[in-house]
């Protein structure tokens, strides 16, 4: 593994620790800043597209101020890095607090792609796009058939 992948991969395990903590300081360092051609961007599973280092980070507090748990566990990291940028997949296997109540939990499946940029300040967020995973009853994936 190279020194940039390493500390991509670390950056990135730090994104999801500040959402799973709730800690929107260490999410407002992870992400870049805007500049003057091109401004950051975040598509949460289900909104619509996020433009703007203060769009974005308004959203994160506003899911981490209504999230009373949420556990990551990433699968499937693959990071490639191309000189200044970085594209790092993953599939986000999500626990949560359900709906009802402190007792009950809801797991689901995000595939995200992460863009980071090399800046001074070392790798930061550009751009994050996650797509929900839709889980049936049947998972007609498994065997490689999916009904029309």
């Amino acid at each position: 593994m190279s020194v940039d992948t390493a500390a991509i991969e670390t950056t990135n395990q730090e994104f999801y620790t500040a959402i799973e903590s709730g800690d929107l300081d260490k999410m407002t360092e992870i992400w870049a800043e805007d500049t003057a051609d091109d401004q950051v961007s975040c598509v949460h599973p289900g909104w619509a597209l996020l433009t703007g280092r203060s769009e974005v980070l308004r959203s994160w507090a506003l899911i981490m101020a209504n999230t009373t748990y949420i556990q990551f566990v990433l699968t499937d990291v693959n990071t490639t890095v191309l000189g200044d940028v970085a594209v790092l997949t993953c599939v986000e296997n999500i626990l949560t607090a359900g709906d009802e109540g402190e007792a009950s939990f809801a797991a689901g499946k995000v595939v995200a792609s992460n863009v980071y940029l090399r800046t001074p300040q070392g790798w930061r967020l550009w751009m994050h796009h996650g797509s929900p995973v839709l889980q049936g009853d049947d998972d007609e994936e498994e065997d490689g058939e999916l009904e029309p």
